[in-house]
């Protein structure tokens, strides 16, 4: 199934001409070896989206299930917590919020708390959206660069609810205070709802910018009803997919170093769990 093509023709990853197994440049879009030095087809295989939205669930439940583990039976099991960790079993695998971030000085979190989820309901729910809007996402912009606004919305979304959290607190309405303690993938689940916006603006695409718009209005609304929802976290997460997909530029084609940032990201996002747990565990 992932064997090396050295002869023949191949599909160019980027915009799915024909080009040589061999050929340095891609004549349609001019993406460098766009056979992948022969592991195109292999590639492809992956799905659109490369196999990423797979990881996403399947490391988000790897971590669910740990920190489940390392809660030591301080689980919560009533109502909408029910399967929830303990805040410290969050905060070792690296919870987000003012406090790690301003208070501990744990700044790598607003990557890491992405992967981690606060409830079986939040994780469900979460889930369901990245695999309703990663696929679309990599077919509109590609799979480099849907990772990358994935990774970029959820660090934004962290670092905005973070900063009300530490900075807001006078404010009158707890709604607008930011988050303590937060963890979950709604913040890069914004980041791609706000890139579908920005395709749907830059190509025209009317169906597209409503739907997203229409997802976008009503899991904010629900934000506002639901007091446990991080509204700062889909506002920044929004915010940071809508400009990085404005600076990547749906309209053309997908580059090689799309790719490369993308795996930096995915090697950030597992290292900064690394990071989370050793530094906890040095501090004990």
């Amino acid at each position: 199934m992932f064997g090396r093509q050295t002869t023949g023709s191949v599909v160019c990853v980027s915009c799915g001409y024909l080009v040589g197994v061999n050929d340095d440049r891609c004549y349609n879009c001019g993406r460098r070896n766009p056979g992948l030095w022969g592991f195109a087809s292999a590639v492809r295989r992956l799905g659109s989206d490369l196999g990423f939205i797979p990881f996403v669930i399947g490391l988000s439940v790897l971590m669910f299930a740990i920190t489940l583990v390392a809660s030591r039976g301080e689980i919560g099991l009533a109502g909408f917590s029910f399967l929830s960790p303990s805040t410290y079993s969050l905060l070792l695998f690296g919870a987000s919020g003012s406090i790690p971030v301003f208070r501990f000085d744990r700044w790598w979190t607003v990557l890491s708390a992405t992967w981690l989820h606060g409830s079986l309901i939040h994780i469900l729910f979460n889930l369901y959206w990245v695999r309703q809007l990663g696929p679309g996402v990599a077919d509109l912009y590609g799979p480099g660069r849907m990772v990358i606004i994935y990774t970029v919305g959820g660090i934004a979304g962290f670092t905005l609810t973070s900063f009300a959290g530490n900075y807001l607190n006078f404010l009158p309405l707890p709604i607008l205070h930011g988050a303590p303690f937060t963890v979950g993938a709604s913040a890069s689940i914004f980041g791609l709802l706000g890139a579908r916006v920005h395709y749907g603006r830059r190509s025209g695409s009317s169906d597209i910018y409503r739907q997203a718009v229409y997802y976008a209005v009503f899991m904010f609304v629900m934000g506002l009803v639901m007091s446990s929802i991080d509204n700062y976290a889909h506002a920044g997460g929004f915010v940071g997919g809508y400009l990085a997909s404005r600076i990547l530029d749906p309209l053309e084609p997908e580059r090689i170093n799309h790719m490369v940032w993308a795996l930096v990201c995915i090697v950030l996002s597992v290292l900064s769990i690394v990071v989370s747990v050793v530094h906890e565990l040095m501090l004990g």
